[in-house]
């Protein structure tokens, strides 16, 4: 299972941050004719994308197209279980992506609309946050 991660990074480690505003960009369907699109802010896991991913998949049975518009670019560090405070910050858990409320996090072409609909119903199932499907005004 090759789950989504940078091949390479600046640094090892970030700050936990907020994520706190509105999507800047990517708010508007750019490749396929339906979306699922996030509604709160949460850190999405490269776990949870990868299972939104084959939710999809195995519901429209390969049919159509797929595009993923949300990478996994944050370490989240962890400390190991019952160890003392200080001695520095944990090793790397594992890797999430900081999805503001607006963003399109996955799109589909090439299935009719109750398809569509149903596989992204699946995938916000598998997701942490209030997601909505959008579809492209014609």
């Amino acid at each position: 299972m090759n789950m989504l991660s940078p091949k390479k990074t600046k640094f090892r480690k970030q700050f936990k941050g907020r994520i706190h505003g509105n999507s800047k960009g990517n708010y508007a369907l750019n490749y396929g004719s339906f979306g699922l699109k996030a509604i709160e802010p949460e850190r999405v896991t490269s776990r949870q994308i990868e299972a939104a991913r084959k939710a999809i998949t195995r519901y429209l049975k390969r049919a159509g197209r797929m595009w993923i518009r949300i990478f996994p670019d944050v370490p989240v560090s962890k400390k190991p279980a019952e160890v003392r405070m200080g001695k520095g910050k944990g090793s790397i858990e594992h890797w999430a992506c900081r999805v503001k409320p607006g963003r399109i996090m996955f799109e589909v072409d090439g299935v009719n609309v109750n398809d569509a609909r149903k596989a992204m119903t699946l995938a916000a199932a598998k997701l942490p946050i209030k997601c909505k499907f959008v579809e492209r005004n014609v």
